[in-house]
Order: C-alpha cells, then sequence, then structure tokens
C-alpha cells in the first residue's frame, strides 16, 4: 500500500468520524429534549422524533463520500490502486468540507432541532413551521455533500 492510498483512506475515515461526531452530537441533544416533551405529552412522539432525526443526515452524508472515495481508489474492490502522495492528498482534501461542514452543521443542526421541540411541544399545529429551521441548516451539508462528491469523483486515479 502507497502513501497515497493511505492518505485517501484517511480522508474516507475523516469525513466518516467528523460527521458521525456532528450527527451524535444533534441528534443526542435532539433526542433530549423529545423525551421532555414525550414524556408530558406521548401523542407528540412522531413530530418530536422527525426533529430529532434531521440531524442524523450529516453522518449519512459523511458515509457516502467515504464509500464513494474507497470505491474510487479500489480499497472497496480489494484491489487498490498505486496512489501518488499527490493523487491521495487530493482524495483527502475532498473528503474534508463533507467532514468539517458535517461536524459543525451537525451540531448546529441539533440545537435548531431542539428549538423546534420547544415549538411543537406549546404549539403542535406549527409543526411545518418549526421543521423549516433545523431544515435551513441541512442546506449546508447537502452544499458540502455536493463538492465532496463532485471533487472526489473528478480525481483521475
Amino acid at each position: 500500500m502507497t502513501m497515497g492510498t493511505v492518505y485517501a483512506l484517511f480522508g474516507a475515515a475523516i469525513a466518516v468520524i467528523l460527521s458521525g461526531m456532528g450527527s451524535a452530537f444533534g441528534v443526542g441533544v435532539a433526542g433530549q429534549a423529545a423525551s421532555g416533551v414525550v414524556t408530558e405529552d406521548p401523542s407528540k412522539f412522531a413530530k418530536v422524533l422527525i426533529l430529532q432525526l434531521l440531524p442524523g443526515t450529516q453522518g449519512i452524508y459523511g458515509l457516502l463520500v467515504a464509500f464513494i472515495a474507497l470505491s474510487k481508489v479500489g480499497l472497496l474492490s480489494g484491489q487498490p490502486a498505486e496512489l501518488s502522495v499527490a493523487t491521495g492528498l487530493m482524495v483527502l482534501a475532498s473528503c474534508l468540507p463533507i467532514a468539517v461542514v458535517g461536524l459543525v452543521s451537525g451540531r448546529h443542526q441539533g440545537k435548531t432541532a431542539v428549538s423546534a421541540i420547544g415549538i411543537v411541544a406549546k404549539k403542535p399545529d406549527q409543526f411545518g413551521k418549526a421543521m423549516l429551521f433545523p431544515a435551513m441548516v441541512e442546506t449546508y451539508a447537502i452544499l458540502a455533500l455536493l463538492v465532496s462528491i463532485l471533487a472526489v469523483n473528478n480525481i483521475p486515479v
């Protein structure tokens, strides 16, 4: 295995680790708020569950980018390409947008979901409006996902 392949593998790992950490935090804090609402009114379970799940997408995006990167360099097929250091670093750099933005947006989306859960607790009829707030944070995770996918796919291997 070449050093370039090691860098590519590190990029895939960072995409999963950082975006997963952001999602874990976001889903965790939203779950705490959702649990409080459900203890008071179990009929709101479905609405608060949806809001809790929103920050989980960043981890999925990081995993998707990692699979694309690992597939691109042949690590999933068991026949890794002989990557130069420059190519490996390009794969690593391509994984960074979703890694960093996934970490930050997952945390902030979780905090926004907590506030949206508070809206649902007091005014369940405002669920649609409440969901828009954490969904706006999602926009930036999607943009980072797009950049990472386009970058990884356009690296010549």
